[in-house]
């Protein structure tokens, strides 16, 4: 193969070089073995080397690339820095851009200044004209129609018909707008309606002005709410009231307040050592450190009033909330306790199973908040508050029908005689016989039943009978009536 170039010699002699290709090739036998029949496979691959310029890359490499450099004037420099990768990552994005800037330097970088610079020069420039101008209403330009829909697609549209009979047709024929969104919120139909006409369709306030179809898709305006008044409780006041054990103060909520030192906590925990009055204590983002939460378990051991905890949004770590849980268990008096939202997010199964040993071993606790992550935790501690409120609920309504029962003057309870309760207590000049006889009246339900002395059921000339409670539950707590010799 030949080959010819241009002059390369300043005496303008031509030369003819002479090019040869080289030519590889490559074969491939491939054999297969098999009893009857054998094949092979041969490949023939040809390979052109790469060239530059007319050249093979290998004539390149002998050339001395700085000696080429240091022949270039410092236009030609510059015309060939411009010629870069812009996607070459192993130069500085500096490097990679054709701009120089020619201009001098006029002094440090100012942003303020710059930014004004830049809205000047986009308001002083004028804008483009346009080739029509603008009206209000008039489209400019060709508008836009779109295809008709194919042949096929209107044929499956008309085809699709329902046949609901007269009665339903003319209904929906002279529903209303109102009374067609009433329907569609009724059948679930939720993408039909924004939030508001579905609420109101479901309670029936009657749909909102102005929205109707056209409403669907428009969201709700959301509600402005204010904001929260900032807490004016002073610190130093309620420490002074904690300890003195003011009776009036039975609230103390330190919620959001900022910058309140270790000091303070240390005073105010002391006091609810021996404070027999508070009862809801709160200290919400307050900054609680596992060294206050420990001064906190400890107070909370002594105390014996307090009935709500709330340490949310603190610095508290996951060992110092389970100390705070172990310490509700010293007097068992503390119903709700809350410590979400604490520096660390995720407990741990650990943590959270010694949380919930600790919560099944409380009794009083009703109302627990932490976010636990595992399942079985969750429910253990769910299922073991929801057995202490209804033992509470049980205990609650044993008491109150022990009051109705003791207190003169209220309507008896089913199954016991109003006269057997409507007497007099004793007056405090009237003496309290020092021994009397009681008989235990008892039949197979031994709870249910309540212990009527003996003289009183001679004088109603009553055989000693039993007297039922009217509570279905088992009542452990058998109250004597009260009676007064005559």
């Amino acid at each position: 193969m030949t080959e010819f170039f241009g002059s390369w010699n300043k005496g303008g002699e031509e030369v003819e070089e002479t090019v040869e290709t080289v030519e590889t090739i490559t074969r491939t036998t491939r054999r297969v073995q098999s009893p009857s029949k054998s094949s092979s496979t041969k490949t023939t691959t040809m390979t052109t080397p790469a060239k530059l310029y007319g050249r093979e890359l290998s004539t390149y490499d002998e050339i001395d690339v700085d000696e080429l450099l240091s022949k270039l004037t410092q236009e030609e420099l510059t015309m060939l820095a411009k010629e870069v990768d812009p996607d070459d990552t192993f130069l500085p994005p500096s490097q990679r851009t054709n701009y120089a800037c020619e201009k001098d330097p006029t002094g440090p970088l100012n942003r303020k200044k710059l930014i004004e610079h830049i809205n000047k020069q986009a308001l002083e420039t004028p804008d483009r004209p346009e080739v029509k101008p603008y009206v209000a209403g008039v489209v400019r330009g060709k508008k836009w129609i779109p295809p008709p829909a194919p042949e096929k697609v209107r044929d499956a549209d008309e085809q699709i018909t329902i046949d609901l009979g007269d009665e339903y047709e003319q209904a929906l024929t002279s529903a209303s707008q109102e009374e067609i969104i009433d329907l569609a919120a009724i059948l679930g139909f939720h993408s039909m309606m924004n939030q508001d006409q579905y609420h109101a369709s479901l309670l029936n306030k009657g749909q909102p002005v102005g929205l109707g179809w056209d409403g669907i898709t428009k969201a709700t305006k959301p509600k402005v709410y204010p904001m929260d008044p900032p807490n004016d409780t002073d610190p130093e006041d309620t420490i002074k009231r904690v300890k003195e054990n003011d009776q009036n103060l039975t609230d103390l909520n330190w919620n959001n307040i900022k910058n309140i030192s270790d000091e303070k906590f240390e005073k105010l925990f002391e006091g609810l050592k021996t404070n027999t009055h508070l009862e809801v204590l709160s200290l919400v983002n307050v900054g609680l450190n596992d060294r206050t939460a420990q001064l906190l378990a400890d107070a909370l051991e002594q105390n014996t009033t307090l009935r709500v905890v709330n340490v949310e949004t603190n610095f508290i770590s996951p060992p110092g909330v389970v100390q705070l849980v172990k310490s509700l268990l010293t007097t068992t008096i503390v119903e709700e306790f809350r410590a979400s939202n604490q520096r660390s997010q995720v407990l741990g199964n650990k943590i959270e199973m010694e949380i919930t040993k600790l919560v099944e071993a409380n009794p009083t606790l009703l109302r627990l908040g932490l976010h636990l992550e595992y399942s079985d935790a969750r429910h253990r501690v769910a299922s073991h508050l929801q057995r202490n409120i209804d033992r509470n609920c049980r205990v609650q309504k044993r008491t109150s029908v022990s009051l109705r029962l003791r207190l003169p003057g209220r309507p008896p309870a089913v199954g016991v005689d109003a006269s057997l309760l409507n007497l007099t207590p004793p007056s405090a000049e009237t003496p309290t016989p020092t021994e009397e006889t009681v008989i235990p009246v008892r039949d197979e339900s031994v709870e249910n039943t309540i212990l009527i002395p003996a003289d009183i059921v001679q004088q109603h000339g009553r055989s000693p009978t039993t007297t039922q409670l009217p509570d279905s539950n088992p009542n452990p707590y058998s109250t004597p009536a009260a009676t007064e010799p005559e």
